[in-house]
């Protein structure tokens, strides 16, 4: 019997390697360069780069930082790092609808996602690890090759999905150092979470000593901008508390969008401070053309 695992596989699979390998040219190397042992290229510093790749003495000569570029290891393992978390359930449809399929959570999104890069990269051949994280229960995958494997992550994804989380403020701190103490060998590392938490920024840094570190951002819409729905009893997803709030109200709307507009500006600081671009992705829109963006933008950033 084909499992929701297989049917997931088998749709983005066709979707993957159809609009996203094309895009990449053949292979992610050309979008993630590594640090191999090979020199490559120079290129001007930016504030992304790890400092101990500051070629000094064309800096001093040129007067202008310049880091360099190493062709990368054939092969690479990547870590996808996902946030399951209860933040990370709201919005998720799952079990209101007919079609088991019809999810538009952002647990919903994070799955699209992170099959969707496993797929990818273990398609070139390299090995995809996972962390799956909720305050309650970590899963650790270690990295393997093949469409088995990446089989493997969707279905423990499932099974994530159709659990209850824990109650509790996200611990991302915790999730990145469980993190780094599993991947200890440089990697390509994507964390996948809402990041809606604290005392995460100093753990992100240390991660980025070691590894490069794509963060991805998974947005539910309402979060940014609440529609007017009158009065409504709004619910903390994490800590279960609730409280009735008038979305209508101007006065309420203006410090909402405040508080939103401080935190994601803070959000955005902490992930430059921590030498990490960070990628939003809304779970209204198509987790591969978001992907496909994702890559055309770090291109840009390359060139």
């Amino acid at each position: 019997m084909t499992t929701a695992a297989d049917r997931l596989l088998r749709r983005l699979e066709w979707q993957v390697l159809r609009r996203l390998d094309g895009q990449l040219q053949g292979s992610y190397r050309t979008v993630f360069r590594g640090t191999g042992i090979d020199f490559a290229d120079l290129r001007e510093y930016t504030p992304e780069d790890d400092v101990r790749h500051i070629d000094w003495n064309v800096t001093a000569r040129l007067d202008e930082p310049f880091v360099r570029q190493y062709t990368e290891d054939r092969e690479l393992t990547a870590w996808l790092v996902l946030d399951l978390s209860a933040s990370m359930r709201s919005g998720n449809n799952k079990g209101n609808n007919k079609n088991d399929d019809d999810n538009t959570g952002k647990d919903a999104t994070l799955t699209e996602l992170a099959v969707s890069l496993a797929r990818l990269l273990t398609y070139g051949g390299n090995r995809v690890g996972a962390v799956l994280y909720d305050n309650a229960k970590q899963l650790v995958l270690p990295p393997r090759a093949g469409r088995p494997h990446v089989l493997r992550i969707a279905h423990e994804l499932g099974k994530a999905s159709d659990s209850t989380p824990e109650k509790g403020a996200t611990d991302i701190g915790a999730m990145l150092r469980l993190t780094a103490s599993t991947a200890r060998r440089r990697a390509l590392v994507f964390v996948v979470s809402d990041f809606i938490g604290e005392g995460w920024e100093a753990e992100l840094t240390r991660l980025t000593f070691r590894h490069e570190v794509v963060a991805i951002r998974v947005v539910d819409p309402i979060e940014l901008d609440l529609p007017d729905y009158g009065l409504v009893v709004v619910e903390d997803a994490e800590t279960g508390e609730q409280i009735l709030v008038d979305t209508g109200d101007p006065q309420f709307r203006l410090r909402l969008r405040a508080e939103v507009d401080a935190r994601e500006a803070e959000v955005a600081a902490a992930m430059q401070r921590s030498g990490v671009r960070g990628h939003v992705v809304t779970t209204d829109e198509d987790p591969l053309q978001a992907l496909v963006a994702m890559v055309r933008e770090t291109k840009r950033r390359r060139r």
